[in-house]
């Protein structure tokens, strides 16, 4: 115990428990929309944002988050437009990211890369008050919304054909949550890394889809997923002196494994019982 009785471990725990509501709150409905693949495209994307605001000596988090959202909106466009093929956004976005934010690292001339390699892998344990603070309004936001457009969003992502023909407005309702998705990776970058923050909000979503059995069960078991595998990360690479991030990330990876080996497990038994 006495890990926390440093300030700084105690700020990185309550900064994980927060993380371990948002992240999979918002990676379950990524995941059952099929869309696991934006997380990782915003998180590319944020490269861009972040390389910018050191080009142009602005805050990066700043830049991070104007860029994030742009992208969120342009994703919902492309997707438009390609409507059979919703892949075509997520690729063009990512490699487009990268690109822009290889181009003006480059043109940084390697003063920032430091700065940059911290954006890159996040530090939770360097994580301020602040931070903490951002971290807090971020989840009363993405709670509110949650309980007031739980139904909209349950039709959207299990049936957008229903939803158009119930007039609700699925294009707006996407863009929202594509925004609010932006938002919540550019505020958790820092803490998680560019390079992981997809990890965190997907892999306890895939996990507690093999738990839960209902909407409301798969939710629930996504933030218990969540919080286990953030806390018990954190603690390990304290103990380890390991990267905080990727310890978090192996730690929902060996998650991932056993929950998937136990439930193959199970269904032999109920097999062979029958």
């Amino acid at each position: 115990m006495e890990m926390f009785s440093y300030e700084f471990m105690r700020r990185a725990l309550i900064a994980a428990s927060m993380m371990a509501v948002i992240a999979p709150s918002l990676g379950v409905f990524l995941v059952l929309r099929r869309q696991s693949l934006l997380a990782d495209t915003l998180s590319h994307v944020s490269l861009a944002g972040i390389a910018l605001g050191f080009f142009i000596n602005v805050n990066p988090t700043v830049t991070t988050l104007i860029v994030v959202i742009a992208s969120a909106f342009v994703l919902e466009y492309i997707k438009n437009l390609y409507k059979s093929y919703s892949e075509v956004s997520t690729a063009i976005l990512m490699s487009g990211g990268l690109a822009v934010a290889l181009v003006l690292m480059n043109l940084t001339k390697g003063k920032n890369s430091m700065n940059i390699q911290q954006y890159l892998f996040g530090s939770i344990v360097t994580i301020n008050w602040q931070q903490v603070k951002i971290l807090a309004i971020l989840l009363v936001i993405i709670v509110i919304l949650f309980f007031a457009l739980r139904k909209p969003m349950y039709v959207l992502t299990f049936d957008e054909d229903t939803a158009h023909v119930d007039g609700l407005p699925i294009h707006l309702l996407s863009m929202l949550f594509n925004v609010i998705t932006g938002v919540a990776i550019t505020v958790m970058i820092p803490i998680a890394g560019a390079l992981l923050v997809s990890a965190i909000m997907i892999l306890p979503a895939t996990i507690s889809m093999k738990i839960g059995k209902t909407f409301s069960t798969v939710i629930l078991s996504s933030i218990v997923v969540g919080f286990i595998g953030m806390t018990s990360g954190l603690i390990t690479s304290y103990q380890l002196d390991t990267p905080p991030g990727a310890t978090i990330t192996l730690i929902f990876i060996v998650l991932f494994i056993l929950i998937n080996l136990l439930t193959n497990v199970r269904k032999k038994n109920r097999q062979i019982s029958k």
